[in-house]
């Protein structure tokens, strides 16, 4: 009789634990004897944003271009950011605040069904991390002057100064006139004036070899040569006014964790300044990018599940279809649609059951 009894107790045992439910796992809890670990999805978004950037140097005759050519270039130098790209890639990683303690028991149909639910992506593996790269790419400093090369003209000139020296005549004391000429600097102004007559006379020059108005004839790889040298030398001195630039990419990576007690899901994603590039959301000195997460149909969703009491059951997690629109300003960027698992509900799944085929 003791030994029927003990029998029945053990197989109560076992049967309980087979049907038990699955238990939340608070920080610090030990783990129960037994028990598998498991979590529950999260969605992580990525973003890769892609700025164009340009470091631009003003030319040493800005300000003369607009007297000498007749254009107008800007004056100062500076680093300019204007967003070329922006993509979002979401993935899935373990949700480290919903761990729960579950006992399969020796049911083959209950292992056989919790794999299935962490193969079709409801459930997760409490050490799932989608790992990937990140790659920043950050603005070239330009480390030389760029205009050193181009002012081939000499930086000097002669000046030619009268000065006085009091000499004994027959007539008295007088001043006489003496000339003396010394080599001074040329101003800026002067150097920008006779910069413009190089760039005029190498279109000159152009204009003559393409209408034959030349003493040498240039015809083929020649002709060719020649237009190009007289090309390139032009833009050297253009530069000198219109300033140089130099353009690179800068790429940087964001993420956003939507979080379910947000009642609005909007979130700065990262901010942009127009001189300084991408920022990220903590920095106020730039504009900034905002994703808003909208259900794409609240009316679809189940009601609400009582899981307290629930025995015999796996709790999972049912993602939620959201629409991601992404702005800038008043300027929609993109708009896509994604499921975020941690803005979907809770539900549970009989773990003992038997799926017909």
């Amino acid at each position: 009789m003791k030994l029927l009894l003990r029998s029945i107790f053990t197989l109560l045992i076992f049967s309980f634990a087979a049907k038990a439910p699955a238990q939340v796992l608070n920080p610090g809890e030990k783990l129960p004897q037994g028990a598998i670990v498991y979590s529950l999805p999260s969605t992580t978004l990525c973003f890769v944003a892609e700025a164009e950037h340009e470091s631009f140097t003003a030319g040493p005759y800005a300000k003369f271009a607009q007297k000498y050519l007749g254009i107008q270039v800007k004056t100062e130098s500076g680093e300019f950011y204007k967003l070329n790209s922006i993509n979002m890639f979401p993935y899935i990683e373990a949700d480290y605040s919903a761990n729960y303690a579950l006992n399969l028991g020796n049911s083959k149909t209950a292992s056989a069904n919790f794999l299935e639910l962490i193969n079709q992506g409801l459930l997760i593996w409490s050490d799932t991390y989608a790992g990937k790269m990140d790659k920043v790419q950050f603005p070239s400093v330009l480390k030389k002057a760029p205009f050193a090369e181009s002012q081939s003209t000499s930086n000097f000139t002669s000046e030619t100064t009268t000065l006085y020296k009091t000499v004994q005549t027959s007539k008295g004391v007088e001043n006489v006139p003496v000339q003396q000429n010394q080599l001074v600097e040329k101003s800026v102004e002067k150097r920008a004036e006779e910069a413009a007559a190089t760039i005029f006379k190498l279109r000159a020059k152009r204009m003559d070899i393409i209408t034959g108005e030349t003493d040498a004839t240039f015809a083929g790889e020649a002709m060719k040569a020649v237009l190009d040298e007289i090309n390139r030398l032009e833009k050297e001195y253009l530069a000198l006014f219109t300033g140089y630039s130099l353009n690179d990419k800068q790429r940087m990576t964001f993420e956003v964790v939507p979080q379910p007690a947000s009642q609005k899901q909007m979130y700065i994603v990262f901010r942009i300044s127009d001189n300084q590039g991408l920022l990220p959301s903590s920095e106020i000195s730039g504009r900034p990018v905002v994703l808003e997460l909208i259900k794409e149909n609240p009316e679809a969703e189940m009601p609400q599940m009582n899981l307290a009491y629930e025995k015999g059951r796996v709790i999972y997690r049912r993602p939620a279809a959201m629409v991601a629109r992404v702005t800038d300003g008043q300027t929609l960027l993109f708009q896509t649609r994604v499921p975020v698992y941690q803005l979907g509900q809770l539900i549970s799944f009989p773990i003992d059951i038997a799926l017909g085929k």
